[in-house]
Formats: C-alpha cells, structure tokens, sequence
C-alpha cells in the first residue's frame, strides 16, 4: 500500500514513547483523521485499543512491538518504515457484536476483536444457560465462565482456558467454557461466524456475573446475546514474512 500520512501511537510506557518520539520526528505525525495508517507502538493491549478507536474508517493499523507478548505486532525497526508498510500484507477481522442486558434493566452493546467472557464475580461458580441460534443447547453450565473467541483470539484467553486455536479465515468461532464443574466433561464447541449465541444468567442475584468484550466490563448481566457484526471490520498490517495467519499455524505446533 502506498504510505504518506502516518499517525503514530503509543503505549504510556518510556519504551513506546520514546520510539514514537524518534519515528515522529523522521516521518512527521499526520493527524488521524486524515492519515493513510495508524502505526501503533507497544503490545497487543495498544493494538486492540487502536483497532477500537479507528471508529469506522477502518484505517489499517501496524503494529510494532514495544510491549510483552506482541502476538498481533510486527517486530520493532525503524529503518525502512515506509518499504514495510508498502510491502504489508493486510488481515481483515469481523469483530463480535455483544449485546449485554443488566439486572436493573440497561442495555451495553459493545464489540469484541478478540473474544467476549462471560465470569463469575461472587464467591460461587456461576449458572450459564447457552441457546445457539435461539435453540437450547445446554440448559446449565456451572463454570467459572465461558468465552466466545474469534479466530485472531483464539490464540488469547481462548487458548489459557484450552480452547482450540483457529485458523484466520476458517469462518468459525470457539464456544470454550472457563473452569467448567457441570458438565464437568464438556470441552466446548465450534460454531459458523454468522451464529447468534445467547448466555442466560442462572441465579444472576445469588451466582453474579460480569461480561467482557476484549477490554470492555459490564456488571451484573442477566443476558448476553453474540453474533459477529457483518457492517464492520478491523484492518491489521503484517510483515509478509510473519504474518498473522503463519503466526496461528505456528502456535498449533508449539510444544
């Protein structure tokens, strides 16, 4: 792709900030309203945060890592900025849409580029009710909680609770549940993209229970309701030779 306007962003850590410092003053900083890309400085926590912000634009963003773990980051080099980001290869993501009804009432819509958990914030496991598609499929899940993943998530929180990891493009989501108790068996499912899924809050007064979409909390939820959103999309830009959907392949075969 054709680069002439960049904005940078960073994490508020020194290590970001002083790399934004130095790349703002080689390629100048465009704002964002009007640049071609958003090139983002530190972990996966910046690159989701970024990803939310570009509203519906959908600007492409490029990470690069200044963080810890920087699964959906490029490596960090500051020679030749411009030749990479012409060479990128782009991966589009269709993010989940949630749907959250409180106990008194309210209603939180938000999406989710990674996943969105349902846990338990009280003392006992909480009561789960899953309908897929507006059909009953387990009457009650007793669990610490459950998550609905995408494939660029799969390889998250999907993954720490032994979900599957999912390949970029499969057209698939993970049901995974969360410390499951009853059915103490039960390792999830995979569902088609378009699915809707619905979690009922069982006992939600007794057994509460909060929702997150990636890094948007809702307490006290009574309902919850999941389907991806077909109207928006995420653009990420990746290194050729490292690219997400190697890095998916590649994290299935890790030992």
């Amino acid at each position: 792709m054709a680069v002439e306007r960049i904005h940078f962003v960073a994490s508020p850590v020194p290590l970001a900030e002083e790399a934004r410092a130095r790349l703002v003053a080689r390629h100048g900083q465009a704002p964002a309203a009007e640049a071609d890309v958003i090139v983002a400085l530190g972990g996966d926590g910046l690159m989701l945060s970024t990803l939310h912000a570009s509203g519906n634009r959908n600007l492409p963003v490029y990470g690069m890592n200044r963080g810890t773990v920087g699964f959906l980051m490029n490596s960090y080099r500051e020679e030749n900025l411009l030749a990479r980001l012409a060479a990128a290869e782009a991966a589009m993501i269709n993010p989940l849409r949630m749907r959250a009804a409180r106990g008194d009432g309210q209603i939180v819509e938000a999406l989710a580029i990674n996943e969105v958990s349902l846990l338990r914030t009280g003392p006992q496991a909480a009561k789960i009710r899953i309908l897929v598609d507006g059909r009953e499929r387990l009457a009650e899940l007793i669990a610490d909680g459950v998550l609905l993943s995408t494939p660029a998530g799969s390889t998250a929180y999907n993954y720490s609770a032994h979900g599957p990891i999912l390949p970029l493009g499969s057209g698939v989501m993970a049901l995974t549940p969360i410390a499951p108790f009853r059915p103490r068996r039960w390792r999830g499912a995979l569902l088609k993209a378009d699915t809707e899924v619905k979690f009922r809050v069982l006992d939600p007064y007794k057994r509460p229970v909060s929702v997150t979409a990636d890094s948007h909390e809702v307490r006290d939820v009574v309902e919850v309701t999941i389907r991806q959103s077909s109207e928006r999309s995420v653009t990420l830009l990746f290194d050729p030779e490292h690219n997400l959907e190697e890095r998916i392949l590649s994290e299935q075969f890790m030992v």
